[in-house]
């Protein structure tokens, strides 16, 4: 078994390219309206929310918010 040099060591490094050490920014979101995940079967009242929202120009969308256990209507880059 060999040992590769300290040279071919470093060339394996940058032959791998850079390394991302920063996360990159998450887009900012502005939340309009928020819904309680229990709705009865076949009810969306989120989406029946954000539809409104986009007939108006807002382009709203549906996200699921698993600590809160609810449906948020976001827009995202608005502040």
């Amino acid at each position: 078994m060999s040992a590769l040099s300290f040279a071919d060591r470093l060339a394996h490094v940058e032959a791998q390219g850079p390394v991302r050490t920063v996360e990159p920014p998450k887009p900012h979101r502005t939340v309009l309206e928020s819904f309680p995940a229990g709705a009865p079967r076949g009810v969306w009242p989120a989406e029946g929310y954000a539809a409104e929202q986009r007939r108006q120009g807002v382009p709203a969308r549906v996200v699921m918010d698993l600590a809160t256990d609810s449906f948020l209507v976001i827009v995202e880059g608005a502040s």
